[in-house]
Parts: C-alpha cells; structure tokens; sequence
C-alpha cells in the first residue's frame, strides 16, 4: 500500500484529500504546517509521495520543499492556489514534480496521484541504462545526472523529462509528443513542458547548447552540441 504525506495547514482541503485517498487504497497522513511534516520525514521517511500547499504559516510550502527534497526521492506535488507563472517556475526550480492549482477536480487529483505513483513503480522496476552526449550524463537506473562529472539535482519530473529529450536526440518533438510520453495524463495544461523545460535549462543547460527550441515545432536535444 502506498503512503502519502499530505501537507496543507486548510484542515478541511487536507481531510477530504485523505478521504478520496483513502478511498482508493492509499494510507495517508496529514501535517498541518511545515515544520512538522520535516519532522515527520526525518522520523519516517518511506512515503511513496508528498501533496503540499505553498501558502502556510511560518514555513512555506516551498521552503518546506527546499528543506526534504535532498531528504526524500518520491514525487512531490504542489497542490495549491498560487497559479502564476512564475510561482510554478519557482516550485519547479525547488524540486516539485507536479503542480495543481486550487480549486481542483478530485478526479484530476487522484489521475496525478495515480500516475506519479505508477512512474515511481516502473522507476523501480528499470534496467540500468546509462546515456552521454557531450557533457551531461544520465543513468536512468539511479535517477543520477551529471554534468562534466558533477552531479546535478533536478526533480523526478525533470529527469523524466531530460531522460526523454536524450533517448530520442536528434528528433525533434512536438511539445505534445513530450507532454503525452513524460506526463502521461489527459489532465493539466500543455503548457507545463514550456515551464519545465526553462526550469531544465537553468540547472543543467543555461547556454542552450544541448536542449534548443525549433521554432512553430517543439523542442530538440542536441546529438553534438554547439561549442558557441
């Protein structure tokens, strides 16, 4: 059985997410503010995924975020009423592998959850394969990235997302071929691969050398990159 942290100091949103939850065989748990689901983590860290608002108290929920995302592997979700652009860039740059906005649908809610889940289990499952172009280093076994022999953290989401560019470089793909293949649900917005793809540059390709835009088409990785 599955176990998920719910972190949201609205103990109403945080009850009836653990219900639905609960409902379709997951154990939860429910911290009302920051300090205490860091905590929980150092005391028991085996969940399988963290749902985490950002506006609390005292902590936020991207500084929480900061703080466990060294601590934990599992998805965490951002599920919250910050809906601007820049507040997802900025939970994507602090390790979130999703984002919902408030209000939601519980269905879109259990599908992420659902295939979040279901990614972490095939994650687990994968045979070791390791991928190097240029500088940067992939093993899709350990989830492990580096750059010139320097490991470089980035979210699940993000590996999932750079692990996709570099099998299939050279090829350009449409910003829908990517969304479908690495986000894998009907629900959310399109525009997620745009944001994820700035926050990948940023940590990883901040030259655009590797990972350039073909304009009117998507995106390509790069087979040998540039050297400007």
């Amino acid at each position: 059985m599955s176990r998920i942290l719910i972190v949201d100091d609205e103990i109403d949103i945080a009850e009836l997410i653990s219900d639905v939850l609960k409902d379709e065989g997951y154990e939860t748990v429910i911290k009302n503010d920051g300090s205490s689901a860091i905590t929980e983590i150092d005391n028991n860290n085996n969940y399988d995924l963290i749902l985490l608002d950002i506006m609390m108290p005292n902590l936020s929920g991207t500084d929480t975020c900061k703080m466990i995302r060294d601590k934990v592997s599992c998805p965490i979700i951002f599920v919250t009423a910050k809906a601007e652009t820049i507040d997802k860039i900025t939970g994507f740059s602090v390790g979130a592998d999703d984002y919902i906005t408030k209000p939601f649908e519980i269905e879109e809610l259990i599908a992420r959850v659902k295939a979040h889940l279901r990614r972490e289990e095939r994650k687990n499952n994968t045979i070791s394969n390791i991928i190097k172009i240029g500088e940067i280093e992939i093993n899709k076994d350990n989830y492990e990235v580096k750059k010139n022999n320097e490991i470089i953290t980035l979210s699940t989401k993000e590996f999932e997302l750079l692990s996709y560019l570099m099998s299939n470089a050279g090829t350009t793909l449409s910003k829908e071929q990517i969304y479908n293949s690495v986000w894998q649900t009907e629900y959310g917005d399109i525009g997620t691969v745009a944001v994820n793809i700035k926050s990948l540059r940023k940590k990883l390709d901040p030259d655009e050398k590797y990972i350039i835009t073909i304009w009117g088409l998507g995106y390509k990785f790069v087979k040998v990159p540039t050297n400007d």
